[in-house]
């Protein structure tokens, strides 16, 4: 039986975040969260880590960064950390 329910609209974005793919179901999404105890941190990070691989503008982005560190290109920390005049 299939049925209509109503969502607020943060409720639904939420939802469409925790998408593991890009035409899951809400039904899907919703059986996967109340299987898994409702998801933790874990399945969240795994969700964002799937979401960059997938993304090619990001992983070329990544690989062109990686390349400038290879260079020596790059700036430690304490150099961005000076920088930009932050403690952390």
């Amino acid at each position: 039986m299939i049925t209509t329910i109503q969502l607020d609209k943060k409720i639904k974005s939420k939802l469409d975040e925790l998408r593991v793919y890009p035409r899951e179901t809400y039904n899907e999404i919703i059986a996967r969260l109340l299987n898994s105890g409702g998801g933790g941190v874990e399945e969240k990070s795994l969700i964002e880590t799937i979401e960059v691989l997938s993304d090619s503008g990001a992983m070329r982005d990544i690989a062109e960064a990686l390349d400038e560190i290879d260079k020596g290109r790059g700036k430690s920390f304490d150099e961005l950390k000076k920088e930009l005049k932050i403690n952390v």
